[in-house]
């Protein structure tokens, strides 16, 4: 018998994200591979969003900010008070 319940799943859907970006501390990043190595749920849906988001950032990589752009969007953050409107 698993040891795979529907709370760990969704304890692993929430953070797949965060995995895929390596975004977790070292100790979660351990907790959901060794998930997705016994449950093949997560594991496909591992795989998808992986996929999605690599074409994601494959595609926003190849758009080319029009001149000027950039300094623009650090002078509005500035002007606002940094990033968090502060």
């Amino acid at each position: 018998m698993s040891d795979i319940d529907h709370r760990s799943c969704a304890q692993v859907f929430a953070r797949l994200d965060d995995y895929v970006d390596r975004e977790l501390s070292a100790d979660d990043l351990e907790q959901v591979q060794r998930h997705l190595e016994i449950c093949a749920m997560c594991a496909s849906e591992f795989r998808l969003e992986g996929l999605l988001l690599r074409t994601i950032r494959d595609k926003v990589r190849r758009i080319a900010l029009p001149p000027g752009f950039e300094a623009r969007v650090w002078k509005r953050i500035d002007s606002a008070g940094g990033p968090a409107g502060s």
